[in-house]
């Protein structure tokens, strides 16, 4: 199954969203930037659920078909990332999350709504 980058930012948020990730964004970027057209950045309350949130994830899209690029961070759960291309997703715990402030970088982009 062949899905265009909106939706597969929505099938990660929403999966995402399935195991009560925290303060969840999609960020649209790619009119400012060439490494991707969307970021979702998530958080968790502990390394436990960071690990779940990118697993639930992973195996999400695996079902569509779609394979990361690579997986960054699973084993420390403090920082995850997957890269699907053009989405990718950063997966934090909480406290690392507000020290990085990945949206404060990119304040001016528009944000997605999600609905799940």
């Amino acid at each position: 199954m062949v899905l265009d980058s909106k939706e597969k930012s929505l099938l990660c948020a929403n999966a995402a969203l399935d195991k009560k990730a925290l303060n969840l964004v999609v960020l649209e970027i790619k009119e400012l930037s060439s490494i991707a057209d969307y970021f979702i950045i998530c958080s968790g309350r502990s390394d436990r659920q960071v690990r779940g949130i990118a697993y639930s994830i992973e195996e999400s899209l695996k079902k569509k078909g779609i394979y990361p690029l690579g997986i960054e961070g699973f084993s420390g759960a403090k920082w995850v990332l997957l890269d699907y291309d053009d989405v990718i997703v950063h997966v934090f715990y909480d406290p690392i999350r507000e020290f990085y402030d990945l949206e404060g970088l990119w304040v001016d982009v528009p944000r997605v709504e999600v609905n799940g």
